[in-house]
């Protein structure tokens, strides 16, 4: 048997052996749970970065379908706006065929009325160009432009400064702001040399 103060002594040592598990598992239980907070917030970080990502995909992908929508919209109006860039330009050599037989018949000096009548089919042709938006490629007297004109010759002009347009063989014509056939044109290479 034990004395009394051995028995306390006992007492005192189970009661602080009861104790201790007790208090090695409650930093165990905190040290449990501040992993789970720590592990879920991470969850919530990642979750977040996943949605940022997400939404700007969302806002990239949503900028390109305007992209597209506009251009396909832009495309639609070019195929619109130039459909008739074919049949106009078969419609220009007939053109050049009556403006030819006007000289011709000039030469000639010949004014009958069937002159006359082909002078008004061209003018009557001419309408129907200029209401559907196709135009005249001026020339003569003009800076020389690569993108409206073709240069067919070169010679020296007293009247025009170089790069100048001079003569024109042929006609060109635009279709709105496309050009559908340049001019045929001669240009100045300036004075001539003796002057």
């Amino acid at each position: 048997m034990q004395t009394p103060e051995e028995q306390n002594h006992s007492d005192a040592t189970q009661a602080d052996q009861a104790s201790q598990p007790q208090d090695a598992q409650q930093p165990e239980g905190a040290a449990e749970q501040s992993q789970e907070a720590g592990g879920a917030d991470q969850v919530v970080a990642s979750l977040r970065q996943e949605l940022a990502a997400a939404q700007d995909r969302s806002l990239r992908l949503q900028a390109e379908l305007e992209n597209l929508r506009r251009r396909h919209s832009r495309e639609l109006q070019d195929l619109q706006k130039y459909a008739p860039l074919p049949l106009v330009k078969d419609l220009l050599g007939v053109r050049d065929n009556l403006q030819r037989a006007i000289e011709a018949a000039e030469k000639l000096d010949e004014s009958s009325a069937l002159l006359e009548g082909v002078r008004l089919v061209v003018t009557q042709l001419d309408g129907v160009f200029q209401q559907h938006g196709i135009q005249e490629v001026g020339a003569v007297g003009e800076p020389f432009n690569p993108e409206r004109h073709e240069a067919i010759s070169s010679q020296p002009s007293a009247e025009h400064p170089a790069g100048t347009v001079t003569g024109l063989a042929q006609t060109g014509f635009m279709l709105h702001d496309r050009v559908i056939r340049p001019a045929l044109v001669m240009v100045s290479s300036g004075p001539p040399e003796g002057n």
